[in-house]
């Protein structure tokens, strides 16, 4: 169904196991374009060949080798909504797995100008391209995309940068990474591979903020639904609360949560926080100015009441809410988040396009003793 600003696309078949199976491939990902696309396994080998990508990388001639896999593969950036984390976090990532990409970054450089449609501008990339990696404003359009081009005689992958408030299951992807590496005890680790155990069990993991229309947390709150026995609890102003399917989402696979409006209180609880700026962009009225954020940001005075092994986490950017005296903090894994981005994307593109064996059979020639 055609959209506008204020209609978001809907989908073909509003059963989610339908949509799934329009998006994958031999039962995985080809368009990634939904957080619920990925099972357990799916995300435990994704995890796994991002650390072996990093690895590789670490050399000379370990770069080269990842720079040959995807050297003939042209991506196409289409990011018409603002961006700097996702768009060279992407770029980077095309880069390790030697893809070369184009940008088209503002509408008014394309022929949209000239009355094009978007479907049409984007039937034009699947010509040139091999790949087409989109953010865009209105919920649902990436899918939309991935459908449309499902009908065309030359089908590539789609993947989903942001798509209005609704996901953005690369986030999820690369948060679960992060996630996994603040949890996993590397003692453990050399005894049984780091992937295969549920770290999450046991687990309590706050999401503070902008939670209604903070498209990370629905993907990664999708994603934490693969591990049993996490606990969720997710803090924000009334106003801003988590929405209900996916608490209904979280009540139907048996995941614990609690909805709460109050951060302080219950502070040394938590194992995570995945902190969120105000996503007043969606604003239709200035409604967001009549709302405290403030009691929603983490202070540098909170942290003497924080766990030693707590992880903060934040997609960025940030504004107040999360105070920058927390930076030099060990539980402070914001940034290293932000590099994790490059290993995941560079694992996802690697699995879209089948090279990832080859990855894991240098990996273990290699880097395995």
């Amino acid at each position: 169904m055609p959209a506008t600003e204020s209609q978001p696309y809907v989908p073909t078949h509003p059963d989610t196991a339908h949509r799934i199976a329009a998006l994958n491939r031999n039962d995985k990902p080809f368009h990634v374009v939904l957080a619920q696309q990925f099972d357990r396994p799916t995300v435990d080998q994704l995890c796994q060949l991002a650390d072996m990508i990093r690895s590789i990388s670490g050399s000379r001639q370990g770069s080269q080798f990842l720079q040959t896999l995807l050297s003939h593969r042209r991506a196409m950036l289409y990011f018409i909504q603002p961006s700097t984390r996702t768009f060279l976090s992407f770029t980077a990532a095309c880069q390790i797995v030697g893809m070369r990409y184009s940008s088209v970054r503002d509408r008014s450089t394309s022929s949209e100008v000239k009355g094009e449609s978007e479907d049409d501008t984007v039937r034009t990339f699947s010509q040139y391209f091999d790949l087409i990696i989109m953010r865009h404003p209105l919920e649902g359009f990436a899918e939309h995309v991935a459908n449309m081009l499902n009908e065309m005689p030359r089908t590539i992958p789609v993947l989903n940068a942001g798509s209005g408030k609704d996901q953005h299951p690369t986030q999820a992807l690369l948060d679960i990474y992060t996630l996994y590496r603040c949890f996993a005890d590397p003692r453990a680790a050399r005894e049984e591979p780091r992937y295969t155990r549920n770290v999450f069990a046991g687990k309590t993991i706050a999401f503070v903020g902008d939670l209604k229309r903070g498209r990370t947390v629905r993907s990664l709150a999708y994603l934490l639904c693969r591990y049993p026995g996490v606990r969720l609890v997710f803090v924000s102003p009334p106003q801003l609360r988590i929405g209900e399917d996916i608490l209904e989402y979280l009540s139907r696979n048996g995941i614990e949560y609690d909805v709460a409006e109050d951060l302080r209180s219950s502070i040394g609880e938590y194992d995570a926080i995945y902190m969120t700026r105000m996503q007043d962009e969606h604003d239709v009225a200035g409604e967001s100015k009549a709302i405290d954020y403030y009691a929603y940001s983490l202070t540098y005075e909170m942290a003497k009441d924080f766990k030693p092994g707590l992880a903060i986490l934040h997609p960025l950017p940030r504004r107040n809410e999360l105070d920058q005296r927390l930076d030099a903090l060990p539980q402070a894994k914001y940034w290293a988040q932000v590099r994790n981005g490059m290993w995941m994307r560079s694992a996802l593109m690697a699995s879209v396009f089948n090279v990832d064996v080859a990855i894991r059979d240098h990996y273990h020639a290699y880097y395995t003793f």
